[in-house]
């Protein structure tokens, strides 16, 4: 038995397609695809004609804890810069985590991204105080959703050598147990604060898992002149020695490279995430990202999951400084990260590939043409149009409710938890 979804407006990305077809899901993939497709017996039937069938989207670096933090109290002081942002706000958040917490994080932030229309989540973990078993957690919060995730801990030297080498272990755990809609890579926290012997451990699980590096690179000038002083080389520099950036590499914000630096990295084969809310909001500059060549994409590093809202303030914003991007292009390379990932095609609505599709009720008031699908995507299409979701051929949303979990339950435990997250940190 498969699921007919009959007279949509079938789009996608690059090359940009738009067609008025007929899908057929079986299995979890994409079983058929044609003008008029007959049902067959079992199958169900849904009438989507007049609305849009899109790739679910993906946001390729993400922190999910993240979503404890909204409208936390401010710090006090008021942090002045970005190593005070760190040592105020996000270091002292994830030392306050718990198992418990991080699942019930998980959780709310996954079903966050099903409303988005965010289908996969590649996020990058921190809980100092609560290491083994916290990417189980994480994902087990993404599961309850239906959501697809790749998951990594974040390696650093900033919580001592038995902090390291937990995040190194959590991250060699999960990598060997990744299965079904999961998948592992190895995380590490950014240049200055991952010694050198780290570099080495960190090189040696890569090699030994086959799993690729997320890090953060360069987000802040701080990461260039703290790594300089404590180790003597700049970042990229101290990565290529190691033999970390590569092809399949996962590079989060890379604001603060030189062009030799940012030529270095592309020349890799390393994806690069261009993260523009969370780096207008933590005033670390503006990462040139129509420079990032060939494989750059794009993420929200922890400020939600609406790729829409991301893809618009990432092209609006490249337009001011006069460096444009192709959002088109970048959501799609979010879908060739994942296919890598997985093994399989993610993203085309083609026969074959993953049933990870979105149903939007979008009535556009001019016609909706290849030519002109970017214009739709960036001053028409958004997360509110969002009405159904699939993920491996399972409905998981459908007419803005969530099918595997209950909302009212999940966001007053969201609630109750990040109040006692809140206490916990302002006790440290």
């Amino acid at each position: 038995m498969g699921t007919v979804l009959k007279g949509g407006t079938v789009i996608e990305l690059e090359p940009a397609n738009v067609e008025r077809v007929d899908l057929r899901v079986e299995g979890g993939l994409i079983a058929a695809r044609a003008p008029m497709l007959a049902a067959q017996e079992g199958d169900e039937v849904v009438d989507v004609n007049g609305k849009v069938v899109m790739p679910g989207l993906v946001c390729a670096h993400h922190h999910l804890y993240s979503a404890l933090a909204r409208g936390m109290p401010p710090a006090q002081p008021a942090p002045e810069s970005f190593a005070e942002i760190l040592e105020r706000v996000w270091w002292r958040l994830d030392r306050a985590l718990t198992l418990d917490s991080i699942h019930v994080s998980a959780t709310v932030g996954a079903m966050d991204a099903l409303l988005c229309g965010t289908t996969t989540l590649i996020d990058h973990h921190a809980s100092p105080s609560a290491i083994e078993g916290s990417l189980t957690r994480v994902a087990r919060g993404v599961n309850e959703v239906g959501l697809r995730g790749i998951l990594c801990y974040e390696v650093t030297d900033r919580n001592g050598l038995e902090g390291r080498d937990q995040g190194l272990m959590e991250n060699a755990s999960f990598i060997r147990k990744a299965q079904g809609r999961f998948r592992g890579m190895v995380g590490a926290h950014a240049s200055f604060t991952v010694g050198h012997e780290a570099l080495q451990m960190l090189r040696q699980l890569v090699e030994s898992t086959g799993a690729p590096l997320h890090i953060h690179l360069a987000e802040d000038p701080a990461d260039e002149k703290l790594s300089f002083e404590r180790y003597g080389d700049v970042p990229v520099t101290r990565l290529l020695d190691h033999g970390l950036l590569s092809a399949g590499t996962v590079v989060a914000h890379a604001v603060h490279l030189s062009w030799p630096e940012l030529s270095q990295v592309i020349g890799t084969g390393a994806w690069l995430v261009h993260n523009p809310r969370s780096n207008m909001n933590n005033e670390v500059g503006y990462a040139p990202a129509g420079k990032f060549g060939s494989r750059s994409t794009l993420g929200t590093d922890g400020i939600g999951a609406d790729m829409f809202a991301e893809a618009q303030l990432a092209y609006f914003r490249a337009r001011e400084a006069g460096l444009p991007v192709d959002v088109m292009k970048m959501l799609a390379n979010g879908h060739r990260l994942v296919s890598k990932a997985f093994g399989m095609e993610v993203g085309p609505m083609r026969e074959g590939a993953v049933a990870d599709l979105l149903v939007l009720d979008y009535r556009g008031p001019t016609p909706l043409t290849p030519e002109n699908l970017e214009g739709h995507l960036l001053y028409g299409l958004g997360s509110r149009h969002v009405e159904s979701v699939m993920v491996d051929g399972i409905w998981r949303l459908w007419a803005r409710r969530p099918l595997s979990v209950n909302p009212d339950v999940v966001t007053e435990q969201s609630r109750k938890t990040a109040r006692e997250l809140w206490s916990t940190m302002a006790a440290l």
